[in-house]
């Protein structure tokens, strides 16, 4: 038997699952504010649907084979195709602008490294059916949204911005052929990850003049954090393309700071050198890095205006963003931001006597905080009292009740855990069996209103 799980996969035992929980419970709190309705689909689709959207090269990255039907299939790499795909299906009777999320497992056979695995959970947000600049601005501030819920500020992670029509009109200026964009933005897309000199090497070999890479380059490098780039190009810009997408840029900025409460420069950076390596994407696009820029983006996404067309058939405006939970979670653990306990046991109910009057009691209680939306626990076989309140203290039981046998003073002695700053007998409370349960009513208000 194996002693673990298959490379770049993940066992969840009840910490690492709690962690994941933590992140899946945020995500969900903030798409149900940006009124976000969750959506899911099947983990299998047809090899179809990815190479249609991506090419036949993406086949050798794929968990892909053929079933018992002889369909050539594969595990979802992604939730994109499967959402363009059910819009499509419904696309004359679904309210516009959909506004749609989900978090999916998906699965990549690809070399496994630091923030990159074979499997990982991705949320995923979508918004179909609208092209105002407006929807941009909200896409982005979910995202930021999302970050901040998790206990992340404007001191740990950025935006890095651009737009592709802005790097269209660049690369227009400095009369790029056409037929090199694709060649050009898989270039910029490593612009931090190699040397400059090796990127203007491989912007030559797309077909640009020496002249030309470096010119490019330098538009590229002087781009960040600028305020204005007009200055990169001249007003006389091609029936002025590059104004027009530098106001929507604008636009932009001005309208996430608007939702997000905070001068826009406080979390965004414009930057030419993203353009998120996919040809796909129309419009605005963006990554969001740790400010240390330890670790791969956490998060990215843009405008595909045209990628519904190609792969539903169904001609709407659309946008979106993924944000998978492995760099997340690496991040939030090194800023002290998961949760550090596992779900506390609110009462341990312990049978005071070994007869089966007070151990029925005992099941008796349980069932009754249970209903009240307790967690509650109880000795699956007969044990010392003083060995009950040694697993109580072990599993984080926060009070243990402990049942006396019928005929006493008392119903019930509740002992409270968690306050070491009492002696034991000041921590233990005679209560009825009613009284405790009204204890547990009362308990359990106060921590779902926590």
């Amino acid at each position: 038997m194996p002693a673990g799980p298959l490379p770049g996969f993940r066992d969840f035992y009840p910490t690492e699952l709690a962690e994941r929980a933590f992140i899946f419970s945020k995500w969900r709190d903030v798409a149900r504010r940006y009124a976000l309705v969750e959506i899911d689909g099947p983990p299998l689709e047809a090899l179809e649907l990815y190479t249609k959207k991506s090419g036949d090269e993406i086949v050798g990255q794929l968990y892909e084979f053929e079933d018992k039907g002889k369909r050539r299939v594969a595990l979802r790499p992604e939730m994109t195709p499967t959402v363009a795909r059910m819009v499509a299906a419904r696309a004359q009777t679904l309210r516009k602008p959909v506004r749609w999320f989900s978090i999916p497992q998906l699965f990549r056979y690809e070399r496994q490294q630091r923030g990159r695995l074979r499997e990982h959970y991705q949320l995923n947000v979508d918004i179909i059916g609208e092209s105002d600049v407006s929807v941009d601005a909200e896409l982005l501030a979910c995202a930021i949204d999302m970050l901040r819920a998790c206990g992340l500020t404007k001191d740990d992670i950025v935006v890095r911005f651009s737009d592709r029509r802005v790097l269209n009109a660049v690369l227009l200026a400095r009369e790029v052929p056409e037929p090199a964009s694709a060649a050009v933005y898989a270039v910029l897309d490593k612009f931090e990850r190699q040397p400059e000199s090796v990127s203007a090497e491989k912007l030559v070999a797309a077909g640009l003049t020496a002249a030309q890479a470096s010119l490019l380059l330098a538009d590229v490098r002087d781009s960040r954090g600028r305020g204005q780039m007009a200055g990169l190009i001249s007003a006389e810009d091609r029936e002025g393309q590059f104004m027009q997408a530098w106001n929507t840029v604008q636009t932009f900025q001005t309208h996430v700071g608007s939702l997000l409460g905070d001068p826009p420069e406080d979390w965004l950076t414009f930057d030419l050198s993203i353009v998120r390596g996919l040809a796909y994407y129309t419009g605005l696009v963006f990554e969001i890095y740790d400010r240390r820029g330890e670790l791969r983006a956490i998060c990215g996404g843009g405008r595909y205006d045209s990628l519904l067309g190609a792969i539903g058939g169904v001609d709407l405006p659309a946008l979106g963003f993924g944000m998978g939970d492995v760099v997340l979670t690496e991040l939030l653990r090194n800023k002290g931001l998961l949760p550090t306990h596992l779900h506390q046991l609110d009462y341990w109910i312990a049978p005071g006597a070994d007869d089966p009057e007070t151990r029925e009691a005992a099941l008796s209680l349980t069932g009754r905080l249970r209903q009240c939306g307790c967690a509650a626990e109880y000795p699956l076989h007969t044990q010392t009292l003083s060995r009950q309140l040694k697993t109580a203290a072990n599993a984080g039981a926060r009070y243990v009740a402990i049942v006396h046998a019928p005929g006493g003073t008392h119903d019930v002695t509740l002992r409270e855990l968690g306050d070491h700053s009492k002696t034991s007998g000041e921590r233990d409370t005679p209560l009825s069996f009613a009284e405790l349960i009204d204890h547990g009513r009362q308990h359990c208000r106060a921590a779902a209103a926590d």
